[in-house]
């Protein structure tokens, strides 16, 4: 191999490169997040672990340990990789590297600081070393916006939002680029400055939401709500301490979107209320990592329709996939009555998706720093 191909050039793209390179394309990030969804109906992707659907490898640390400067274990932190490969037109491959610790926001920075590095499938190089906290936000966000699009009402008015941070900002941006109609937010959070930034920012954005209320009670949040959705945090262990929704608050036809801590009542429980998972594969992963409840260490709701059918409450078969509702395998919405409940897992997959598209769109435009690997390796 000659001097010249062995040369490896990569990009840097800052947060405010990638924003230049429309990583806040929301409209195109759930387009883009349902082709990913199809080709993983399809089979063509591999994540990490046994089954190929891990999360990813995470580091823990001991809650007594006998090395002063080792971090503890406290609410939130993590030192996380999530790998990923994507087939059809994308065929690339990358890793997200996720640091996070709550503390941070006294530090004036966010909880979760974000790094994103999308390889050549073929010889692994690097092409892009990213910011990734916009990539991360958006495309989590367009998952639920995926599930509106083809288990919302059409003609949805009302979101009811539990957790006004940065996944509600893009939750509902993403269900106002796939319901245009809603012209009404209930929103229910911790602190008055979240809340008032948060309406702020609806008012700056949406202006057409013409009803943007602050409300005391979860239940306030759900009833009368066509679009629900829970994006708040907390500590895991204890499932009676997750953030309700009961049969009672909801209205027919609602559609539920929860990418965060959620419990049930028996009544949202029972077989009449339809439960899909955006990667079945996802939560056999974790359930089989995990002591059980599982419940108890993934909050999500997914994973205590994982435990009802570990405790023989709940058949297999009642579970049904997004992916094959994108494909067409399974029906979307059949009814204004139905109410379908979506658990929101987070996928590195999703990261390869949409960094894929953002870092063409990069180099169409001619954004970000390019930076040398080598010209030839010394060692090869």
């Amino acid at each position: 191999m000659s001097k010249h191909d062995a040369k490896i050039d990569f990009i840097y793209l800052s947060e405010q490169d990638m924003i230049k390179a429309g990583v806040m394309d929301m409209a195109e990030c759930v387009n883009t997040m349902e082709r990913m969804f199809i080709l993983l109906q399809q089979g063509d992707y591999r994540m990490g672990g046994a089954n190929n659907d891990s999360h990813g490898s995470q580091i823990t640390f001991p809650a007594d340990s006998p090395f002063p400067g080792m971090p503890k274990p406290t609410p939130d932190r993590r030192l996380m990789a999530m790998p990923a490969y994507l087939g059809g037109d994308f065929q690339t491959c990358g890793v997200k590297w996720y640091g996070s610790n709550i503390a941070n926001r006294d530090k004036g920075l966010p909880r979760s600081i974000l790094t994103f590095i999308l390889n050549d499938v073929d010889t692994g190089a690097p092409l892009a070393y990213m910011s990734a906290n916009l990539l991360s936000a958006y495309r989590t966000g367009a998952v639920p916006g995926v599930g509106a699009r083809h288990l919302g009402r059409k003609n949805s008015k009302v979101i009811g939002l539990l957790g006004p941070g940065v996944m509600g900002k893009t939750s509902v941006t993403a269900f106002m680029s796939t319901c245009p109609e809603i012209d009404t937010l209930n929103i229910k959070g911790r602190g008055e400055k979240n809340l008032n930034r948060f309406v702020e920012w609806v008012n700056e954005v949406f202006p057409h939401i013409r009803n943007v209320n602050v409300v005391d009670t979860i239940e306030d949040v759900v009833r009368g709500a066509d679009i629900v959705t829970y994006c708040n945090s907390g500590d895991v262990g204890d499932p009676s301490t997750y953030p309700l929704v009961k049969r009672e608050w909801v209205k027919p036809g609602a559609f539920l979107a929860m990418p965060a801590f959620c419990r049930l009542d028996d009544g949202m429980e029972q077989a009449d209320i339809r439960k899909v998972l955006d990667n079945t594969g996802l939560y056999d992963a974790w359930y089989a990592e995990l002591p059980k409840p599982a419940h108890n260490l993934i909050p999500l709701v997914g994973m205590r329709f994982m435990d009802m059918v570990g405790e023989g409450k709940l058949s297999r078969e009642a579970l049904e996939d997004l992916g094959d509702i994108c494909a067409g395998m399974t029906p979307g919405r059949q009814n204004d009555e139905e109410i379908i409940i979506l658990s929101v897992g987070g996928m590195p997959v999703e990261d390869v998706a949409w960094a894929t598209m953002v870092y063409r769109k990069a180099l169409e435009k001619d954004i970000g720093v390019k930076l040398n690997l080598w010209e030839e390796p010394v060692l090869r």
